[in-house]
């Protein structure tokens, strides 16, 4: 396990023209792996970069064989449409491990969907029980999509939890403890033989919104998944942003109840503690027949008072802490994903009206609160995404 982990290879240095350069590339490379074929001036509006660089950078990508260029018209000019240039053939898999749930998806360059599967599983799971039979339903959906392994890119996979960049690594006091001390990427790439990335479900659920969802024009997007942990994936100027270390979006872990519920993080009253599905479940166990989810969603959606009203504890504290987010970074949008997603307004009005209360008035009117639409596939979607992403960066 230790081969895997490398010293970063030298770079130039920050100022140089090469990092420049490469930078830009990077910028151009992201923008058509996210929204496709586009002309040059579509490239230089969603990359902010000029038309001469676009143009030079281009020229350079077609030269190098990462592009094709295709004459077309955009507002009734000759223009010419820029295709990152991916075989034919080839898929990639997004694996998404929930706490509950382990969904398998084979996605085609172009983002169609190309099979998926979706299972059950036992709660506290070993991870090396779920890394199997996520090796056993990707096999099946090879098989069933006449797909062979030598056409499999990668796979990306989504955890519960941080993950350190530095070292790929889950970051204890984030995951579940049956994750902690995993080496996903090395346990991943020995059953499955092919490269796997790796990062955080809310992470990958920004992406996929971005990619899937209905909010592919926001540049500035916070996705908060509200499942059994609780945490935020973040779309800044358009990119996602992961910070230093790849901790980021940890929202789940601010304390909105001093002295409340203890949190698996180590300290007490976290809005995980006390606004997660896990929590909601805790507090209606002694008055309800209710124990899983499922069980609260449906609920919810028949009027049981009871339901309905951790739903709304749980709203007040979540709107509170997106307010704070929405405050320090100015999204255009908040997307509410996992599973209470499906409640729509139920779950939106007390996120909504908390949120109103704790921001100024320019930013509750310029920010919507939505819920996803992508149900919890957003992570294993935002997976396979990734996936591209990391192999159209890496030619260049």
């Amino acid at each position: 396990m230790a081969g895997r982990r490398q010293t970063p290879s030298a770079r130039s240095s920050p100022g140089s023209q090469t990092s420049l350069r490469k930078r830009n590339q990077q910028r151009v490379v992201e923008a058509l792996v996210k929204v496709g074929a586009s002309t040059q001036a579509d490239l230089a509006r969603r990359t902010g970069l000029s038309t001469a660089t676009i143009s030079n950078i281009v020229s350079y990508m077609a030269k190098n064989g990462l592009v094709s260029l295709t004459p077309t018209t955009s507002s009734g000019r000759r223009a010419v449409s820029v295709q990152l240039l991916t075989h034919n053939g080839t898929v990639a898999a997004g694996i998404g491990f929930g706490r509950r749930h382990l969904r398998v998806v084979l996605v085609y360059p172009d983002y169609t969907i190309a099979a998926e599967e979706n299972i059950v599983l036992p709660q506290k799971y070993d991870p090396r029980e779920g890394f199997d039979l996520a090796k056993e339903i990707l096999t099946r959906l090879l098989e069933q999509t006449g797909t062979s392994w030598e056409a499999l890119s990668g796979v990306g996979v989504g955890i519960s939890g941080s993950i350190d960049r530095r070292d790929q690594m889950p970051v204890i006091g984030t995951v579940w403890a049956e994750w902690a001390f995993v080496d996903v990427v090395v346990e991943l790439e020995d059953r499955l033989g092919v490269p796997v990335v790796l990062d955080n479900d809310a992470n990958l659920g920004s992406v996929a919104e971005t990619i899937w969802g209905l909010h592919g024009a926001a540049r500035n997007l916070v996705y908060l998944k509200v499942g059994s942990g609780i945490g935020a994936g973040l779309i800044l100027n358009g990119q996602p942003f992961n910070g230093a270390t790849g901790i980021t979006g940890e929202v789940g872990h601010v304390q909105v109840v001093p002295d409340g519920q203890a949190c698996r993080c180590g300290n007490r009253g976290c809005l995980e503690a006390e606004a997660s599905t896990t929590a909601m479940l805790d507090r209606l166990r002694n008055v309800t027949p209710i124990t899983t989810t499922e069980d609260l969603v449906k609920a919810v959606l028949e009027g049981d008072v009871a339901a309905l009203r951790v739903i709304e504890d749980a709203g007040r504290l979540i709107g509170r802490v997106v307010g704070d987010l929405a405050s320090i970074l100015s999204p255009e949008v908040i997307v509410l994903g996992g599973p209470l997603a499906s409640l729509g307004d139920i779950l939106l009005e007390p996120v909504g009206r908390a949120f109103a209360r704790h921001v100024l008035p320019l930013v509750r009117d310029s920010t919507s609160i939505v819920a996803s639409t992508l149900d919890d596939r957003g992570e294993a979607l935002g997976a396979a995404a990734l996936v591209f992403h990391q192999a159209a960066v890496r030619v260049i």
